[in-house]
C-alpha cells in the first residue's frame, strides 16, 4: 500500500514530507551536496592562486578573451563563467522553481505562505541592513542586492565537512528557502541590473523561446534540437542587454514537471537529473574558480569591517538573513495559528537560517554587477561575501552541533524499514498489511528465541549432569 501525504488539516509546519517529496529533496541535495564540496574547493584554489607569487597568472586567465566577436561575444573567461556557465545554474533553478510550484511545497497556497513569507524577509531585512549601515557611513547603495541571496550548495557543503545530517523536515525547508530566493535574485537581476536594452536582440530571444515553449507542446525529443536552439537564445539575451542567465530561467520554466499516465517522472525532473550534475558540479565551481580570487591580508580582512559597503554586506549576510527568515518564519507561524512540528524547537529554525546566510554564488554574481567598472570595490565586496558567508557557516555549525544528537535520533527513525520493504516505517503506520509484516517478523524472532532458549538449557542441563 502507497504512502500517502499528510492531510491539510494535520499538516504541520516542518512536519512529515509525503514520501515522494522526501525521495526528491534526498536525491536533489545529495547532487547539491556533492557539489557543494567541489565549490568550496574551487574557491580555496581561487584564494590560494590569487594570493600565491604567481598570482598574476590567475588574473592572466581570468581576464583572457575568447568567442566570436562577429556575434558580440567575444567574452573574458571570467564572463563566460559568470553569464555562461551560470545560465546552467539558473536553468536547473527554473525547473526547481516550476517544480515546486506544480509538484512541491509551493503547489498549496496555506503550505508555500510560511517558506515564501521566511524567504522574502530573509531577502527584505539583509538589504535593509545593508541600506541602514551604508546610509549612516556614507556609503554607495548600489550593493543593497549583494547580501539578499542563499547559496543552497555551499550551505550543504557546511553540513558535509561538519557531518550533520539535518531530518528531512529542515531540508526541505531549506531547500523550497533557497528555490524561492533564486527567484526573487533572477527577478533583482532582470530588473535592477538591466540598462540599456537592444529591442532587436530581445526580440529574438522571445521569439526563439516561443519556438522552445513549442517544441515542448509538440513531444518533439532530441538534445540536439533544444541544445543549438538554448545556445542561440542564451547568445541573443546576452545581447538584447538583459543579463544572459535570465534565459536559462525562462527554459526551466517551460518543461513540464507533471507526470501523466506510464510516466515514472515527468520531463522536467528527467532533465533536471541530467543537467544538475554539470551545474553544481562543472558551471558553479568554475564560477567560483574565477569569481572567488581576491587578494586576503590581514589588512583586506580589516577594511571589510571598517567600510560601510563591505561592512553592510557582511551584517547583512550574518545578521539580516538569520534576523530575517527566524523573524518571519515565527511571525507567519504566530498568526496563521501553525504549529511547529513536535520533534523539533525553534532554535533548530533558527540555525537554518543562519545557515541560510551563506551566499556565496549569486552574492558573488550580484556583486559584479552591483559595482561594474569599479574592479577595486568589486574585489573589496567579493572579499566582505567569503567574510560574512564564513562567519554565517561558523554560527550554524556550532548551532547545528549543539543539536546534532537530536537530528542523528530523528534521521535514524525516518530511514527505519523494518520489513526491509523499502518504504521507512513512518510511513505505514495506518497500514495494516505493514503490522501483519511485522507481526509474523516478531513471531519469526519469537520462536527463534524459544528455540535457543531450549538448546540452552538442555546444554545446561548436560554439563550439570554427574559424569
Amino acid at each position: 500500500m502507497p504512502a500517502t501525504a499528510p492531510t491539510p488539516t494535520d499538516r504541520k509546519f516542518l512536519g512529515r514530507l509525503s514520501l515522494p517529496e522526501r525521495r526528491y529533496i534526498a536525491d536533489a541535495l545529495r547532487a547539491e551536496t556533492v557539489g557543494g564540496v567541489l565549490l568550496l574547493i574551487a574557491a580555496v584554489v581561487a584564494l590560494v592562486w590569487a594570493n600565491a607569487p604567481f598570482k598574476d597568472s590567475y588574473h592572466t586567465v581570468q581576464d583572457f578573451h575568447i568567442g566570436p566577436a562577429a556575434l558580440g561575444l567575444d567574452l573574458s573567461i571570467q564572463h563566460w563563467a559568470a553569464d555562461g556557465l551560470l545560465a546552467i545554474f539558473f536553468f536547473v533553478a527554473g525547473i526547481e522553481l516550476k517544480r515546486e510550484l506544480v509538484a512541491g511545497e509551493l503547489r498549496d497556497p496555506k503550505a508555500a505562505a510560511l517558506p515564501v513569507i521566511a524567504a522574502i524577509c530573509g531577502m527584505a531585512v539583509p538589504a535593509l541592513v545593508y541600506t541602514l549601515v551604508n546610509v549612516f557611513g556614507s556609503g554607495s547603495l548600489d550593493g543593497w542586492a549583494v547580501p539578499t541571496a542563499t547559496d543552497i550548495a555551499f550551505a550543504l557543503a557546511v553540513l558535509a565537512v561538519i557531518g550533520t545530517s539535518l531530518p528531512s523536515a529542515l531540508r526541505a525547508f531549506l531547500l523550497t528557502l533557497a528555490v524561492v530566493d533564486d527567484l526573487f535574485a533572477i527577478l533583482i537581476i532582470a530588473i535592477f541590473f538591466t540598462s540599456d536594452i537592444d529591442f532587436a536582440a530581445l526580440g529574438g530571444a522571445f521569439a526563439g523561446l516561443a519556438v522552445f515553449w513549442l517544441l515542448l507542446r509538440m513531444n518533439v525529443r532530441g538534445w540536439y534540437v533544444y541544445v543549438p536552439l538554448a545556445l542561440v537564445i542564451w547568445g541573443l539575451m546576452y545581447n538584447s542587454g538583459v543579463h544572459a542567465t535570465i534565459a536559462g530561467v525562462a527554459m526551466g520554466l517551460m518543461l513540464r514537471c507533471t507526470t501523466r499516465e506510464g510516466e515514472e517522472q515527468s520531463p522536467g525532473e528527467h532533465i533536471e537529473h541530467l543537467v544538475r550534475p554539470v551545474s553544481a558540479g562543472l558551471a558553479v565551481p568554475l564560477f567560483a574558480l574565477f569569481s572567488a580570487g581576491v587578494a586576503v591580508s590581514g589588512g583586506a580582512i580589516a577594511d571589510v569591517f571598517t567600510q560601510p559597503v563591505t561592512l553592510g554586506v557582511v551584517l547583512g549576510l550574518v545578521v539580516g538573513k538569520a534576523v530575517g527568515i527566524f523573524g518571519g518564519t515565527w511571525l507567519t507561524a504566530r498568526f496563521t495559528r501553525a504549529s511547529l512540528n513536535s520533534d523539533l524547537a525553534w532554535p533548530d529554525v533558527f540555525a537554518v537560517a543562519s545557515l541560510a546566510g551563506i551566499g556565496f554564488t549569486v552574492s558573488l554574481l550580484i556583486g559584479e554587477l552591483a559595482f561594474v567598472g569599479d574592479a577595486s570595490l568589486t574585489d573589496e565586496v567579493k572579499a566582505s561575501v567569503l567574510v560574512g558567508s564564513l562567519i554565517a557557516a561558523v554560527i550554524a555549525s556550532v548551532l547545528l552541533k549543539l543539536r546534532v544528537r537530536k537530528y542523528q535520533a530523528l534521521v535514524v527513525e525516518e530511514e527505519r524499514d523494518d520489513d526491509q520493504d523499502g518504504i521507512p516505517d513512518i510511513y505505514e503506520e495506518d497500514n495494516p498489511e505493514y503490522h501483519l509484516r511485522m507481526a509474523a517478523i516478531h513471531e519469526r524472532k519469537a520462536a527463534e528465541h524459544r528455540e535457543r532458549a531450549r538448546l540452552a538449557g538442555a546444554s545446561r542441563e548436560e554439563a550439570d549432569r554427574p559424569a
